[in-house]
């Protein structure tokens, strides 16, 4: 084992996707490194490829057999991609956790709901104050991006100093939260860093991008021109475009409801974390009714198309007593995250359905992105001097774009996918290693990994259906009565136009009758028999093979 001390990289999460985001720094010799952990967040779930699971995180394993080495948490800002697995991960590490005053009232609210301790959250202010983990040396950075307070980290260590971008836009008008500062910038890079690790979101967007200012002038005419109720949706974590939307409605006279529990919270814990000091006053829904329609605007969740959002259970018919009406309108201010076309799709057609009118962001009027253009990354990387940039937060093609960028710009660079650890000591990146980056699915209230079968074997049910075959067999191994059938997920009337369950149970039946002793006294071949019989029957009456559950039930003597 080497004693010569390396600074490492190690994204478990976010690398090569956009969502999960859990990135590890070391330095120490090999094997002996010490650890931070920089975010520790969550994607969701689809009912193609993940039915009935609630959450899902990368899989922090390695981290946790490395437990003993690990530092401290860093939470870089509130996203649930970032923030999201905090109290699923944090109890099998056990660290200080490290945030500001906003997105740590965010963390402290979900440790409490899952009974863990927040005072493990540790609100900490930006540079220059630091926070000493192990051999790095840590500080908060002010950046803009689509939710207060987002930072990113300085993170200072032997091998040089690392700065970890998160999530980020240069927008020096932001409504909410801190602008981008470029002279900071500049001084935290001095005459260069050793490595930049950063977002690659829009590296494919050839325009700087646009700050959050520029909307609220065509919000605010929207909004003055419309008649009936208005109703807007955005992510409620865009306090800043919550407000934008709120002060409009109150200039056109109108009360402002807030519905759904993630618009509601993040308010409150702008206002309480002193982000927000000048929200108009709001209206409980249950007071929404007594207001004329065309003096109310209502700000929602679900612009994702969520299905148990309030967007989408207005969509459905009613939500907290209020529906929507011919002649209202409903605005997306945001754009649909590739994935949920279809989500948001029903809501639009059913909205369409009762004669509401629609406006999405299609011309760009009612949205700006959280995230730095290909233009605003070269400019951070011409304002860094790193001597490295490593490309994360994007799928793999963001991460081979921005990679060509830097290195066309005289930059070093490497693609790093989750599980690739690199060594940023030297003047070039050095892929040293890979490890398994798997997934860790929340389900109910039980986590388990993507590969111990449990999801797979619900998609197979939801794509086969289930026959269910049960039999009793008395203490001189004969059976006691014939099989009897259950169907779950299939038609109950095959080919034959006789019911299925009566047709395998007259099938199975005359089986049990031909079947050898041998078989009859062992379960498994017993089992296997009665299976393979079963779906050769299910694929003569319905043209597929479903799953079989055998249950062989035998009495003691």
């Amino acid at each position: 084992m080497s004693s010569k001390n390396r600074l490492i990289y190690l994204p478990l999460g976010g690398a090569g996707e956009i969502g999960m985001n859990a990135y590890v720094y070391g330095y120490g010799p090999k094997g002996k490194e010490r650890y931070i952990l920089v975010d520790l967040g969550v994607t969701f779930p689809d009912m193609d490829s993940t039915p009935g699971v609630d959450l899902i995180y990368a899989d922090i394993d390695w981290l946790v057999q490395r437990a003993d080495r690990l530092e401290a948490i860093f939470i870089t800002h509130g996203h649930e991609d970032h923030i999201g697995a905090l109290p699923l991960g944090w109890p099998k590490l056990k660290v200080p956790i490290y945030t500001r005053t906003f997105t740590g009232n965010l963390a402290m609210h979900k440790m409490e709901d899952r009974g863990l301790d927040p005072l493990q959250v540790r609100v900490v202010q930006p540079w220059p104050e630091t926070i000493k983990a192990g051999p790095f040396t840590v500080s908060f950075l002010p950046v803009s991006h689509s939710i207060p307070e987002s930072s990113a980290l300085v993170i200072d260590s032997p091998a040089g100093r690392v700065v970890h971008t998160g999530d980020f836009k240069l927008d020096e008008s932001p409504v909410v939260g801190e602008p981008f500062q470029p002279d900071l910038w500049a001084e935290v890079a001095g005459d260069g860093i050793q490595a930049l690790v950063c977002d690659s979101t829009n590296v494919f967007s050839p325009a700087a991008g646009r700050s959050e200012a520029t909307v609220g002038p065509a919000i605010e005419q929207l909004i003055k021109q419309s008649s009936g109720m208005m109703v807007a949706t955005t992510f409620a974590s865009n306090v800043a475009r919550v407000r934008t939307l709120a002060m409009a409605g109150q200039a056109a006279g109108r009360s402002i409801v807030l519905l759904g529990r993630a618009m509601r919270r993040m308010v409150e814990a702008a206002v309480e974390s002193g982000v927000l000091t000048d929200f108009p006053t709001t209206i409980p829904a249950e007071d929404a009714t007594n207001v004329p329609r065309e003096n109310l605007m209502l700000l929602v969740t679900g612009s994702q198309g969520e299905r148990r959002a309030a967007s989408a259970q207005l969509a459905r018919g009613k939500y907290m007593g209020l529906t929507m009406k011919e002649g209202d309108t409903f605005l997306f201010s945001s754009k649909t995250i590739p994935g949920n076309e279809k989500g948001v799709g029903h809501i639009v057609n059913a909205f369409s359905e009762m004669g509401v009118h629609v406006v999405d962001d299609g011309a760009d009027l009612y949205h700006v992105s959280g995230h730095a253009n290909r233009p605003d990354l070269e400019r951070v990387h011409k304002i860094m001097k790193p001597k490295i940039v490593v490309p994360m937060h994007g799928e793999h093609r963001h991460l081979r774009k921005h990679r060509d960028l830097a290195q066309g710009n005289g930059f070093a660079s490497v693609i790093a996918p989750n599980g690739t650890m690199v060594d940023l000591t030297g003047d070039a990146p050095q892929i040293v290693e890979h490890i398994e980056a798997g997934r860790t699915y929340l389900d109910g209230k039980v986590q388990i990994g993507a590969f111990d079968g449990i999801v797979r074997d619900r998609i197979r049910m939801a794509l086969n259906g289930l026959l269910v075959i049960n039999l009793i067999m008395d203490e001189n191994d004969e059976p006691l009565g014939e099989p009897w059938a259950e169907i779950k997920g299939l038609p109950e009337v095959g080919l034959s136009k006789v019911p299925l369950s009566e047709l395998l149970e007259n099938d199975l039946a005359q089986l049990m009758n031909r079947t050898d002793d041998k078989v009859l006294m062992d379960d498994d071949k017993l089992e296997e028999a009665l299976r393979r019989r079963t779906r050769q029957v299910a694929q003569e009456e319905l043209g597929r093979k479903p799953e079989v559950m055998v249950v062989i039930s035998r009495l003691m003597a």
